[in-house]
């Protein structure tokens, strides 16, 4: 095994990668402003998938002599023609939203965890509860509604006395009364 070739393979490796790095990088920049904010958005697993091949695709693009720009940049352009059009259908047939997005799921409701729709979604008690952490209440009592988002995300609602008790607390601390 010859150590050095592990190291430094030559100069033209480096300036290939530099050249190809910063024209794949610009290419996937104009087309990801040409294609709009939807095709990176995060809002399903599937967004999510893309996302991560965009990622992937331009990695290939600088590391493999064997790809050619163009051919990265065609691989890019299949991509985010692929999430147009996976995001167009799913805008007029709700047949085929529901195929390729997953729906939110409420995991808990008034404080109460639903042990079905939880284990349905993989989730345990102690995962709600460190959600409901993160969101600054003490246990999940005080938590009206966990729902785990299609893009894999947690929201939390706090409960409506809580709330209250907030505004109350917020009023109380700039001098006004109830």
């Amino acid at each position: 095994m010859d150590w050095s070739e592990m190291l430094f393979q030559g100069w033209s490796g480096i300036l290939r990668t530099v050249i190809v790095g910063a024209l794949g990088y610009l290419f996937l920049v104009v087309a990801l402003r040409i294609s709009g904010k939807r095709t990176l958005a995060k809002l399903n697993a599937f967004d999510l998938v893309v996302t991560v091949a965009f990622g992937s695709t331009l990695a290939a693009i600088l590391l493999n002599e064997d790809i050619a720009l163009a051919e990265g940049a065609t691989a890019l352009t299949l991509l985010i023609a692929l999430q147009y059009a996976v995001t167009s259908l799913s805008v007029r047939s709700s047949t085929f939203a529901r195929a390729v997005r997953s729906e939110p799921s409420l995991l808990l409701r008034d404080g109460a965890p639903l042990e079905r729709a939880m284990r349905a979604a993989r989730v345990t008690r102690e995962e709600l509860e460190t959600v409901a952490r993160r969101e600054g209440h003490r246990d999940l009592s005080e938590v009206a509604a966990v729902i785990l988002e299609s893009d894999g995300s947690f929201s939390v609602m706090g409960s409506a006395r809580q709330d209250g008790d907030r505004a109350r607390e917020g009023r109380a601390k700039d001098g006004l009364t109830a």
